[in-house]
């Protein structure tokens, strides 16, 4: 297993479809963390938090950088 292996298992990727092509798989992992980004910009300002440290976690993070956010209270 390589650096996409690993990639595909870390983002849930794999488990949807494990045969994706190294330039599908960064292509949708983009899309994905761009995605999450812009979900955690939202949540942040709505939930009075820093926005720009929020938008890159979850622009870096993904997904693992959302969740802390979704399960943060006011």
């Amino acid at each position: 297993m390589g650096v996409f292996g690993l990639l595909a298992y870390a983002s849930g990727l794999y488990f949807i479809k494990p045969d994706l092509g190294p330039q599908v798989l960064l292509a949708t992992l983009a899309f994905i963390h761009l995605c999450d980004g812009i979900l955690c910009l939202i949540i942040a300002r709505h939930g009075g938090r820093t926005q720009t440290g929020w938008t890159l976690a979850g622009l870096i993070l993904g997904v693992w950088g959302a969740l802390p956010l979704l399960l943060l209270r006011r």
